[in-house]
This record gives C-alpha cells, sequence and structure tokens, in this order.
C-alpha cells in the first residue's frame, strides 16, 4: 500500500540538496532519523514508549520524499491504518509529519552539521534555539505573555489523568495556551482539557505547543491535540526552548524525566544573575498524589535546599487555585519583561548557565563520573543530579541507550551515601508507582545506584 500525502503546515518549498539528505537510504543518518520520527507520528493516539517495539510491528513501513517543481510531497509505504479515516489521513497527524520533515531539513542544516561554538556564555546556543522556533514559526506578533508550559509523566493513572485536565480547562477558561513535551499522559490531558475552556470561552488561536526531540518522539508519538510541533535536536535545548517560550509552568505527577525538569528548571532560578526573576512554578496533582509532592519536596531540601524550595508553589486538588495562580503570574511577568523590554515571544533576559546548555550523552563513562556529593555550589549539584535523571530516561526510552546497556550493563551512579539513599529512595516510588514506563510489563531499571564508603 502506498499513500501520497502533501503539504499541511509550515513547510516550506525543500532545495535539491535538503531533499536529497532524506532520499532512502539505509545508510543515511537523516534518511533512518525521519522514518523512525514518521512512524512515530503516525502512530500517534496508541499508548507506546518502546521505539523497537514500534519499528518491529511496522518493520514493512516505509517513507520517500518525493520533489516536485511545486513541492515536496511524502509517499508512505505500508503505513499504520490508525492514522487514516476512510482511506483519508488525519489532518492533525498530516500536519505533524510535514512539520517533522521541517524540524530534521532544519536540524541536519542548523544543528547536526555545525562545529560547536566555543561561546563561553551560550548566547549561541540560545540563539540557535530561537533560530529553531522560528523557523517552525513559533515565534509569532506579540501578545501579552500567556503561555503556560506543563511537566508530567507520561505513564500516570486514570485519576492523576484526569486531574490535569481540569487543569488544562480552568487555565483555558482563563484564555491561557498549553505547551508540552507533546507526549500522551500529562502531556495530553491538559491540552485535552483546555480545549473546553477555550471553546467555552470562543478564544481565537488556540495554541496547543508540542516540544520534542529526535529520540523522544521515536519512542512517544505526539499526542493529535498538538497543533504545533517542534523538534529541537537534544534534550537540552528542548528544555531550554520549554523556559524560553514559556511564562510559567505546571508540573504534574511524574517520573524521572520529570524530577530531571524541576532540576533543570530550579538550577537555573537559583542562579544569582535570575533573583527576583517572576516565574509562575506550581507543582500540581490530585488529592490521592499528595505523597508524591511530598517526598518530591523532601527530596529537593535534602539536595538543594529551603532556597529552592521557596522557587515553587505546591497545591493539591484544587485546579482553580492553579488557574488562578498562574493568571496573576502572567501579569507579574508582563511587568517585568515591560519594564526590562525584553520580549514577550521569546524569554531573553533569563541568565540559562552554560552547563545547563551542553548536550549530555548519557555513556556509561559519563554517567559513572557524575558528582553527586552535597557541595556549596549547589547550582551544580542541580545540574548534575539534572544528568543523573536525563541519563535514566534515556536508558528508559531511547534506543541508543537501551541498545548501550544490553552491551555493557546497567549505568553506576555513585555519590554521598546519604544523597544517593535519597536518590534511591525517590526512584524506587517512581518504579513502585509505575512511573518509569507505561503499565504492561514489569520495569527493569536501567541503573545501579552505588553508594561511597
Amino acid at each position: 500500500m502506498i499513500v501520497k500525502i502533501s503539504p499541511r503546515g509550515s513547510l516550506e518549498q525543500l532545495s535539491q540538496i535538503e531533499a536529497s539528505r532524506l532520499q532512502k537510504n539505509v545508510n543515511s543518518t537523516h534518511y533512518q532519523l525521519f522514518r523512525r520520527c514518521a512512524l512515530a507520528v503516525l502512530c500517534s493516539g496508541i499508548e507506546t514508549d518502546d521505539a523497537d517495539a514500534l519499528m518491529e510491528k511496522h518493520k514493512d513501513f516505509d517513507i520517500e520524499v518525493v520533489v516536485r517543481e511545486r513541492g515536496a510531497q511524502l509517499a508512505l509505504i505500508n503505513p499504520p491504518q490508525e492514522a487514516f479515516v476512510d482511506g483519508n489521513i488525519i489532518v492533525g497527524i498530516q500536519e505533524h509529519l510535514f512539520s517533522t520533515l521541517r524540524d530534521i531539513v532544519y536540524l541536519s542544516d542548523h544543528y547536526l552539521d555545525q562545529v560547536a561554538s566555543t561561546d563561553d556564555e551560550g548566547h549561541f546556543i540560545t540563539n540557535r534555539v530561537f533560530r529553531g522556533l522560528r523557523n517552525a514559526k513559533l515565534i509569532t506578533d506579540p501578545i501579552d505573555p500567556n503561555i503556560v508550559v506543563c511537566w508530567g509523566g507520561h505513564s500516570i493513572n486514570a485519576v492523576e489523568y484526569q486531574y490535569t485536565r481540569d487543569v488544562g480547562y480552568e487555565l483555558g477558561l482563563r484564555e491561557l495556551n498549553i505547551c508540552t513535551g507533546c507526549g500522551p499522559g500529562a502531556m495530553e490531558g491538559p491540552m485535552k482539557g483546555a480545549t473546553i475552556g477555550h471553546a467555552k470561552q470562543r478564544v481565537e488561536n488556540r495554541r496547543y505547543i508540542g516540544l520534542t526531540e529526535p529520540s523522544i518522539i521515536a519512542a512517544e508519538p505526539p499526542n493529535q491535540i498538538v497543533n504545533e510541533l517542534v523538534i529541537l535536536p537534544d534534550i537540552e535545548k528542548r528544555l531550554e526552548a520549554f523556559v524560553r517560550v514559556g511564562h510559567g509552568i505546571v508540573i504534574f505527577p511524574g517520573g524521572a524525566g520529570t524530577a530531571e525538569e524541576l532540576l533543570y528548571l530550579l538550577g537555573i532560578l537559583l542562579d544569582e544573575k535570575n533573583r527576583d526573576y517572576p516565574f509562575p512554578l506550581v507543582l500540581t496533582g490530585p488529592k490521592e498524589s499528595k505523597a508524591y509532592f511530598e517526598q518530591i519536596d523532601r527530596f529537593i531540601g535534602a539536595t538543594l535546599g529551603e532556597q529552592a524550595q521557596r522557587l515553587y508553589t505546591i497545591v493539591v486538588d484544587d485546579p482553580q487555585q492553579v488557574g488562578r495562580l498562574l493568571k496573576q503570574g502572567m501579569a507579574d511577568v508582563r511587568a517585568y519583561r515591560k519594564k526590562r523590554e525584553d520580549s514577550y515571544r521569546f524569554n531573553w533576559s533569563l541568565h540559562i548557565p552554560v552547563e545547563f546548555q551542553q548536550p549530555f550523552e548519557p555513556t556509561h563513562d559519563n554517567m559513572s563520573q557524575l558528582d553527586l556529593h552535597p557541595t556549596d555550589d549547589i547550582q551544580q549539584l542541580a545540574a548534575n543530579l539534572r544528568c543523573a535523571f536525563s541519563g535514566i530516561v534515556a536508558g528508559n526510552v531511547k534506543q541508543e541507550s537501551i541498545l548501550a546497556i544490553k552491551k555493557h550493563g546497567l549505568y553506576q551512579l555513585s555519590g554521598d551515601i546519604a544523597l544517593m539513599e535519597k536518590m534511591d529512595v525517590l526512584l524506587q516510588s517512581f518504579v513502585d508507582q509505575c512511573r518509569m514506563k507505561l503499565p504492561g510489563s514489569a520495569y527493569e531499571p536501567c541503573y545501579r545506584i552505588i553508594k561511597d564508603d
């Protein structure tokens, strides 16, 4: 079965050189990357976080870029039938496919093929993030701050999922837009809830932004509510895109990835240059998740201290209060940026230290060499803890990391006895609550905690 589809969304013309990089070739990195991401997009709505299983199930799937004078077409060979209704591809999936094509082409031109900059201040990296978002037409006309980033786990229970929808509804009623990692669970729920709130308020130009990166989207298909999909080149630029585009953040229950995101943001906000910087941050969930947030709060207090705990507000079982806090926070963000003459569309003035921008490759050596010991430099400790959790996420869902673990064994994480005990307890709670992987099979840890003598 071969289906040809034409562009829909923000894709512009492809040059012959760009198209040649994506021609069918088993040795082409760009082609293989595009094929994996395209398959995940076509499987949108299917619950999975296993890229290998997805590829195995659809091993006869292929995709070709057909270049014509009037523009590019995509030829889908044996695509998943879930992407079609009565023989016609679902419009949202069609848009996501061409967003994927657009970003893979852009990545090859502006990220993957570029020599790393020696810019010690990180300005070059921030400009790369900006250009990627601008290329995707995510940087819109100036408007008042209204984008709420929602972080949380892809594997959450039914009660937590409904709560994310309830919060999204309250945000939508207050005419706030949603930005997430674009996957299932706590990334889908707020968008679904916001659609109802937006509809009641007759909000035009409703925005449901999904920010992802190649190895994540290949394992976790984007949800179909997303109407602006952007693929960033790596986790660090994806995280920076969240805090540059967003005006406030809500964090729902999640696993290692959610802990990584929280540590990333706290590490940035702890920087002296960001003192008194208004960035509304709310941790929230239903009453059934109260113990989850108490444990997260204890871990942050024990590792980063009270200064970090003061940067967020925990709200239990009160979606309306979450909506009010974010709406009130938008006014503070607007006043601050207006005074600083900073853009409402892209947060240029927030200082992000270079150690939070540099890509961390979760190899066995890099994971074992992370310095996980108490230190007066809590910002550096936040960066190191962020890397540890990032590596665990990679070991759980990223194909290259899963293969490396099969070959070389579990990641080894070692450090101070007390700190590692706290980390071990937190990670084990994620395992016990089925937050590491989607339910269906027993979780096999990709890491081993080692406590220094």
